[in-house]
């Protein structure tokens, strides 16, 4: 018997442990989880196994009225997003944002979940000549919550988790951008950062990592559930839903939705200047955003593409043959029968 019904803890959800023999095979393509995997709550979202001990502080985080948390599932024009987010609510402060890399002005609220024991451990051998990046690897990998906890100034939050699994009352008391894109374009940019970050340390094949994907056996999946969750909250005064195929389109009018979202009003000039700033070719030399301090510590897999990679949408088809694309659109068809969600490109 794999399942904990986890009644002595403080939350609410379920939190089932992935079978062993299924867990193995996972481990054997994933090389960065040492230990396993959960399923959590009712939609059975999948987290590594070190989200236990992690869920009762991110259930109870004590919230803050200015609070801003960039949601999404990962892949989705996250970081992108994050950086817009911040430069309108600070008032385009260019100067502070190149000096001060993004992951210290996000921190990423689940991503110690992410970090097994062991592989946190070799981390510490790899850079323990240098002080320096001990500081930083403590900093990066440390849990979210007591990170943001020792913030004394407005808070910017990043996560992938989906709406059902953040604090209760995150929409009453703070504010949440979420964005989407479409998951074929997601899974391939996923793909590669599973290749590139050696926590999830992925060896497989492209085929392989997509069926394990549609088949929700994958971090942060269900996907579609996922999406669903913020969908429903659309009109919530203190939600803004974003579409990366929008961001795409037309930068200039997510600039003025995300603006009147914050109550921020800018100028034409002002608003061409940012969208420069946020230009793909922009953003991929742009070393605050573009994860450096990963790289700096060993994180990041020499010779993989990199955080930043192409910023475009549609590039899942030199990814996928018809078989997966038949596949792709049987999927997305099942997941959006009775619900009024379209991506933008579908409608």
């Amino acid at each position: 018997m794999y399942t904990m019904d986890n009644q002595n803890n403080n939350y609410p959800w379920e939190i089932k442990d992935v079978e062993p023999q299924l867990a193995e095979e996972l481990m054997s393509f994933f090389t960065g989880e040492l230990t396993g995997f959960v399923q959590v709550g009712p939609k059975k979202y999948f987290l590594p196994h070190k989200f236990r001990q992690e869920a009762s502080n991110i259930y109870n985080m004590p919230l803050r009225s200015n609070d801003i948390f960039v949601a999404s599932y990962p892949r989705s024009g996250t970081t992108w997003t994050q950086e817009l987010v911040w430069m309108v609510a600070n008032d385009l402060d260019y100067e502070k944002s190149d000096a001060i890399p993004l992951t210290e002005r996000y921190p990423f609220l689940e991503f110690s979940v992410y970090v097994h024991p062991l592989m946190k451990q070799r981390f510490i051998e790899e850079n323990k000549h240098s002080e320096h990046k001990l500081k930083l690897l403590e900093l990066v990998t440390g849990p979210g919550t007591q990170q943001l906890a020792r913030i004394r100034s407005q808070r910017f939050i990043k996560t992938h988790l989906p709406m059902s699994l953040l604090p209760p009352k995150v929409l009453e008391t703070s504010r949440v951008v979420y964005v989407a894109r479409d998951p074929r374009d997601v899974v391939v940019s996923f793909y590669h950062l599973n290749r590139l970050i050696r926590t999830q340390g992925y060896v497989g094949d492209f085929k392989t990592y997509w069926n394990y994907f549609i088949r929700d056996l994958h971090h942060w999946t269900p996907y579609f559930e996922h999406l669903k969750e913020a969908w429903e909250k659309r009109n919530h005064p203190r939600l803004l839903f974003l579409f990366y195929e929008e961001l795409c389109k037309d930068l200039p009018a997510a600039i003025r939705r995300v603006a009147a979202f914050l109550g921020k009003d800018f100028s034409e000039d002002e608003i061409a200047k940012l969208r420069d700033h946020l230009s793909i070719d922009n953003f991929k030399k742009n070393k605050s955003v573009n994860y450096d301090v990963m790289k700096e510590l060993g994180i990041l897999i020499p010779g993989e593409q990199g955080f930043i990679r192409k910023g475009k949408a549609g590039g899942w088809r030199d990814y996928f043959d018809e078989e997966m694309t038949a596949q792709a659109d049987r999927w997305i068809a099942d997941n959006l029968r009775n619900t009024d969600f379209r991506f933008p490109h579908l409608v």
